[in-house]
């Protein structure tokens, strides 16, 4: 049996890549994740075409912009042995990877954000990870029916 879409969050502050950026690019690497929990959702979870919810974080105002979806699955993280990378990492072995990326591709650009004070006041979205305080994770998983309300306020 095959395996289910899954949904994801990932963050990303607009000064570094936007929406923006992605839609220009196509698709991108998602480098630099150097927090064990998400480098392990990209790692276990990720797949081909999952969707993401592409959020801008130290913004104003902070959201999700737009979507876009996995176009290649977890590899090694390079900036992790380049030690002129603000993301180098001197213990990570490049035998042996400590840290990991994806890549995304660029799907669509909301018309307006979701802003975060949006989709705290937004029903069936109470228990998505990214509202939760003390959330920081920049790659957090997203349920189906999350992803459905957020698609659905997306396209009114």
């Amino acid at each position: 049996m095959a395996e289910s879409k899954r949904y994801w969050l990932m963050k990303s502050e607009p000064s570094v890549y936007s929406i923006g950026d992605l839609q220009r690019d196509g698709s991108t690497s998602w480098e630099g994740v150097r927090n064990y929990q998400a480098r392990n959702f990209m790692r276990d979870d990720m797949r081909l075409g999952d969707g993401v919810l592409f959020y801008h974080s130290n913004a104003k105002p902070m959201g999700i912009y737009g979507v876009a979806e996995v176009v290649r699955e977890a590899y090694p993280d390079d900036t992790a042995f380049d030690p002129t990378s603000r993301y180098h990492d001197p213990k990570s072995d490049p035998a042996q990877p400590t840290w990991l990326m994806v890549d995304v591709g660029y799907v669509r650009t909301f018309t307006a954000p979701i802003t975060l004070a949006a989709l705290k006041e937004i029903p069936g979205l109470e228990a998505m990870m990214v509202i939760r305080k003390g959330s920081r994770l920049s790659v957090q998983p997203v349920t189906p029916q999350e992803w459905d309300v957020v698609m659905r306020i997306a396209s009114e």
